[in-house]
Order: C-alpha cells, then sequence, then structure tokens
C-alpha cells in the first residue's frame, strides 16, 4: 500500500482542540490520550533521517525529545501491583530496551524497537500496554489492547510472560491462533478480554465470523514485525491495523528494519521513539560456530545422526515438514529419543512437543525454522 491509501485522520480531528500532556488536561492515564502529537497528513513528514545499515530503511529521528531512560523500575509511573509483581517475578533491573522505552511508551508515545529475542521486547511493551489498561474493563469481543504476533508458539510465550503481570492488575488475556478451536476463542472473547494476543490469520477469521471488533483496541503492538513480513501476513496486518482506534498508541518491535517494515512505520506511527539494541549484543554472538564438509547425503545423515545422539539436547534444523518427520523416524530407529515439530502438527501436538524437549523425555528436536 503506497501513502496516497494512508486513512486521513486529520479531517475528524480538526475540529478537536490539540491534546494536551496529561498533566496539563487531567486527561490520566487512558490510552490514546497523553503526550502524542497529531496523525494528520503531514504528521512526520519533514522529520530528518538518519544513516541505515545497508538493506535497512533509515531511522525515523524523534522530533519531540524522548523522555530519559531509566535504570531502575520503581523509576517509573506503573500500578504498584506491576512493581510487585515484577519483584516476585525476581526481574530487578530492565534491560536496556525497557530502561528506553518504557518512560515514553507509558506517556502514550509510539515506539519503534529494534531488538533480538531475548533483548527484553515482551516486557517493553507489557508493562506499557498492561499499566495503560489498568482499571478498564472491555465489552464482550471488544479488546482494549491487541498484540499481534505472527507464530502460535510466539502467542503462547507472549501469553504466559504478561499472565502474571495481567492478573495482578485484573486484566484478562485473550489468545487466538490458528491449530486450536476457534469455538473456544470466540467464547473467550465473548466473555470479554482487555488485552488480546493473536496471530493475523485466526484474527481476521474472528472478525470476519463477527466474534471481535478492533474498534475499542488504543494500544496496538507488532511484535516480531519483520517475521510478520517474511510470512506474508503484511496485507492482514495492514487491515487490521485499519480497523483500531486511529488515534491510539502503537508499538513495533523488529529484530530487522527492512523496507517492509518502513511501509508499516510511516502508515501508522507517529514521531515514534526509536530505540535500537546493538545487534552485536544478540544471544548469537554467544554461540561457538563449527561447519562440517561432507561427502554426499548418505555421509550427512550418518554425521547428523551422531550429532543427534551426543549427550544433551539437540536442536536440528531442516527445510522441509516432510524431511523433519523422516529424520525424526530415523532417529528413532537408530535409538535417539527424537520427535518432529513443524506446521503440519497440531498444535496440542506442539504442546506436547516442546514440554518433552524441556524435561528430557525428547533429546533431539528436528524442527523447521
Amino acid at each position: 500500500m503506497n501513502r496516497s491509501e494512508r486513512p486521513d485522520r486529520s479531517a475528524a480531528r480538526s475540529a478537536r482542540p490539540a491534546r494536551r500532556r496529561p498533566a496539563e488536561s487531567g486527561a490520566g492515564n487512558r490510552p490514546g490520550s497523553g503526550t502524542r502529537p497529531g496523525r494528520g497528513a503531514g504528521a512526520g513528514k519533514a522529520s530528518a533521517r538518519s544513516a541505515a545499515p545497508p538493506q535497512e530503511f533509515t531511522l525515523p529521528e524523534t522530533v519531540t525529545p524522548a523522555l530519559p531512560a531509566v535504570t531502575a523500575f520503581d523509576e517509573l509511573d506503573m500500578p504498584a501491583a506491576l512493581l510487585k509483581t515484577l519483584a516476585a517475578q525476581g526481574v530487578t533491573e530492565p534491560f536496556p530496551i525497557q530502561g528506553a522505552t518504557l518512560p515514553n511508551s507509558l506517556a502514550g508515545r509510539d515506539i519503534l524497537g529494534r531488538g533480538r529475542t531475548g533483548s527484553g521486547k515482551t516486557l517493553a511493551f507489557g508493562l506499557a500496554l498492561l499499566a495503560r489498561t489498568a482499571g478498564r474493563r472491555a465489552e464482550a469481543r471488544a479488546p482494549l489492547a491487541l498484540v499481534l504476533v505472527p507464530t502460535r508458539e510466539l502467542a503462547q510465550q507472549v501469553t504466559d510472560a504478561l499472565a502474571p503481570y495481567a492478573t495482578s492488575t485484573q486484566l484478562r488475556i485473550a489468545t487466538v491462533v490458528g491449530g486450536m478451536s476457534i469455538t473456544k476463542q470466540a467464547g473467550a472473547l465473548r466473555r470479554g478480554a482487555e488485552v488480546l494476543v493473536a496471530t493475523p490469520g485466526r484474527l481476521k477469521d474472528l472478525i470476519e465470523r463477527g466474534d471481535c471488533a478492533l474498534g475499542d483496541v488504543a494500544i496496538t503492538v507488532l511484535d516480531e514485525a519483520d517475521q510478520m513480513a517474511d510470512m506474508g501476513f503484511m496485507p492482514q496486518v495492514t487491515a487490521l491495523l485499519k480497523q483500531v482506534e486511529p488515534d491510539g498508541q502503537r508499538m513495533l518491535f523488529s529484530a530487522t528494519l527492512d523496507k517492509n517494515i518502513d511501509r508499516l512505520v510511516r502508515m501508522f506511527l507517529t514521531d515514534p521513539v526509536v530505540h535500537s539494541v546493538d545487534p552485536s549484543a544478540g544471544a548469537v554472538t554467544t554461540m561457538e560456530h563449527h561447519v562440517l564438509h561432507v561427502l554426499d547425503e548418505t555421509d550427512k545423515k550418518a554425521v547428523a545422526t551422531r550429532i543427534a545422539a551426543r549427550d544433551g539436547r539437540v536442536i536440528l534444523f531442516v527445510d522441509t515438514k516432510r524431511t523433519a518427520d523422516r529424520f525424526a523416524k530415523r532417529l528413532l530407529a537408530s535409538g535417539v529419543r527424537a520427535a518432529a515439530l513443524h506446521g503440519g502438527r497440531s498444535q496440542p501436538q506442539r504442546n506436547r512437543t516442546l514440554p518433552q524437549f524441556k524435561n528430557g523425555q525428547v533429546t533431539a528436536l528436528v524442527a523447521t525454522n
């Protein structure tokens, strides 16, 4: 979608007084209010842009100065229940991406964050989302906050990570993903959920069935946005973002920032606070890499079998679901406790396999990417 198709939000706001900071207007913590610049057609167009790494778009410069980073959670304006739960979970110091973005996301600013898995992104957006939604109650089928993720596993991971904090603030979380009963998911939405964690395809299905509406969503998060682009979800993501509250808060987190992400940033983020975790700090730098040169297909299978049979747990990545199933069977026949994990397995099967790998019942996991 090009910029000419961008929803015109300025006309609807021209009759409204300009929004002020919460301290000046008494707007409080209602999502969508506070220190947010207007989303008119010219918003952010003239902002300067700094140099970018090759194959990534140029990061937008923040026009409105960002609030300074914090080094402790108790420096943040968050509900006491969240601070208490952080302590109970053993989370004592914010990760860099949390310390930099939370002061701004709690104030209602849009966020553009780049960071790899393990950088602390989930709490970076989750704490702000929960803090700004606390005290509100969702109507049936009408969530107040939305987290879009590319995969079922990530949806469950985000839900599990946020669950204790949501409970402490009396917020309900619903998770809607493919491969699970859509009837049960529709029931959870009908009972009401303030926070919705969803994959784009299943959420689109529920909306088309009349089981969900996004008009009350004031906070939207895109997690692992680059993966969603790689998996072909961009048209669905764009369509979903057009349905949420136009003046709501948006937070986009991604490991990479390519041209597909640039389109989302230009269309839906206004004067975002930008924070990029140094790529050299990613978990990949802690690994030791080895390259084995094998003679042929037979040699490759024999070497891979020996690697899978080593002490400890092993994950072997293959290119297709069929290869994963075949190689897992080969390993089982060789006496290796192996299992396959890929998109062709049902969600209950996948949910069983991962704990088995975690507790050692399965020692070799053969997976697609």
